[in-house]
Parts: structure tokens; sequence; C-alpha cells
């Protein structure tokens, strides 16, 4: 199974995959509208409000979370 490069999400299924792509390294929840990947601060933004939204965490305190998180992970090791 693949994870996603860019917020670590387990890929599974086809629909997992940005565009149903599954030769891709990142998730639907990380790819843009056009289907390229979010850039750190668009990723940082929307997994710091997930943890807000799903772990009652604060502001300051998801955003720590999500960078400490992300800074684990392939598409910002050079970052």
């Amino acid at each position: 199974m693949k994870r996603c490069i860019a917020c670590g999400m387990p890929m599974s299924k086809k629909e997992d995959f940005a565009e149903r792509d599954e030769k891709k390294d990142y998730c639907k929840y990380c790819a843009r509208e056009d289907g390229t990947m979010q850039s750190y601060d668009e990723k940082l933004k929307s997994m710091t409000e997930f943890i807000v939204k799903t772990q009652g965490f604060d502001i300051k305190a998801a955003e720590n979370i999500a960078k400490d998180t992300m800074s684990k992970l392939p598409a910002w090791n050079n970052i």
C-alpha cells in the first residue's frame, strides 16, 4: 500500500489517489483542483484545519502538530 508523500494518508483504493491516478504519489486531499500537488503552505493550512476540526486542538497546537508530521514526509524533505 502506498502512502501519500504530502500527508501520510494510506492510499489503498483508486479513489484515494489524486485524480484517481494510481501513478501519483499524493492523495486526493493533497491535490489542487487542477490535479497538481498543493504547496507546503497550502498543505500546512489544510492539515492544521483538519487537526483542529477532528481532534479539537487550538490553532497553534494544531499547526505545531501539522509541522511535525509534515517534517517527516518525503514531499517536504527540503523545506
